[in-house]
């Protein structure tokens, strides 16, 4: 009997102990430990702050001094002092490792200023652009060349052409595409005039926002770049009725005048609001929340194979019944995906249309270069724009 009550006093005893043990393991298992810097004077924490601004001084210097022996290594470094399919893979193996608090979009624009940064040191780029400064093709040569390059506004599409063509930039960015408008018309047409090739692209978000330096109630006019407003033709509809609306050039001027007229707001960037000093009054307004515009970099670099690649072409065939069916049979038989078509009427007396072709692949395929060579047999003008790398959409 001794025995058993023993046993059970110790079968009791432990039952005991783990009932008293069970919330000290779960507060053990649930707390959490206390951040570092809580336990830190604000000293200690500058103080910590010095020393890894220095590391990181170090760090980023010895990253630029690698692109810089990367580019000088070559032969001919100009060749791929443009490559920015290498930045935007390196960009991308940062961002899968990104655990924050750094957003996406900081990370990779501080990558940028550095890769912008080293091409500076080998040798300056100079990029023309549709400004001024501030617009969203502003924006996007800064996201694809960086603020180190020399970017130089113009006013307008055929300026950026004329630019590039005469030597006095090296590349130009113009918009294309917009996923709400289609094609840009003033683009495509410089194409067919300049022999000018694409050498890369940018797709970038545009988010429209109202600005101005006044309540909404208060706003009697709205400027901005009649694409934008046709982007944001819904909406201003439904919220700004009573507002009249001005065509300007562009978004940036659009700001300006907001900034400078009493009662005037802008369709414009948010990245606008803050240079010309004006708030969002209503932030988003495009109709479509998925607004992407893409930009064509033009110039005379020839980007090699990455295996993910756009073609894009302009065509002239023979203008009779059943040419341009014939003709785009090719892309079928040899499973290339077209993309993109738009058709422009011939200038001058004579019947027929030039079309603006844009496909998956480089031109050094095998597939795109069969391609090529059957819609060379029957057509009447065909010119290769260029092959170039795609790009993702930036935010």
């Amino acid at each position: 009997m001794a025995k058993k009550k023993t046993a059970a006093t110790r079968s009791t005893t432990r039952r005991a102990s783990a009932k008293t043990s069970k919330p000290a393991a779960a507060a053990k298992k649930t707390s959490k430990p206390k951040s570092s810097s809580r336990s830190k004077s604000p000293e200690q924490i500058q103080s910590a702050a010095a020393k890894l601004d220095l590391e990181i001084l170090k760090l980023v210097n010895q990253r630029a001094q690698l692109s810089i022996d990367w580019i000088e290594s070559h032969d001919d470094p100009r060749q791929v002092l443009f490559s920015p399919q290498l930045e935007d893979e390196a960009i991308t193996r940062m961002l899968a490792k990104n655990a924050g608090p750094l957003s996406t979009l900081a990370v990779s624009g501080v990558m940028r200023h550095v890769f912008s940064g080293a091409r500076r040191k080998v040798r300056m780029q100079r990029v023309a652009y549709l400004g001024p400064a501030f617009s969203y093709s502003h924006q996007a040569s800064i996201e694809r060349f960086g603020e180190a390059a020399d970017l130089i506004p113009v006013s307008t599409i055929a300026s950026v052409f004329e630019e590039v063509n005469r030597g006095h930039a090296e590349f130009g960015i113009v918009p294309i595409e917009n996923s709400t408008d289609g094609r840009i018309v003033d683009t495509l047409d410089m194409f067919t005039r300049l022999p000018l090739r694409i050498c890369g692209e940018v797709q970038l978000s545009v988010n429209h926002n109202l600005l101005a330096r006044c309540a909404r109630s208060q706003i009697t006019e709205i400027y901005s770049k009649p694409q934008a407003f046709s982007q944001c033709r819904n909406w201003l509809n439904r919220h700004m009725p009573h507002a009249r609306l001005h065509d300007v050039t562009s978004t940036s001027t659009a700001a300006q005048l907001a900034r400078d007229k009493p009662g005037a707001a802008a369709i414009a960037s948010g990245r606008a609001a803050v240079e010309y000093g004006l708030e969002v009054v209503a932030a988003d307004v495009q109709d479509n929340k998925n607004n992407v515009t893409r930009f064509a970099i033009i110039g005379d670099h020839v980007p090699a194979a990455t295996g993910s690649d756009r073609t894009a072409l302009l065509l002239q065939i023979p203008h009779k019944p059943g040419a341009l069916s014939d003709a785009l049979v090719a892309f079928k038989n040899n499973k290339v995906n077209l993309s993109w078509i738009e058709s422009f009427p011939l200038r001058g007396p004579e019947a027929g249309y030039l079309f603006f072709l844009d496909f998956e692949g480089h031109q050094s395929e095998a597939k795109v270069k069969r391609t090529l060579d059957h819609l060379a047999k029957s057509a009447v003008r065909m010119e290769v724009l260029g092959s170039f790398p795609r790009s993702e959409v930036l935010p």
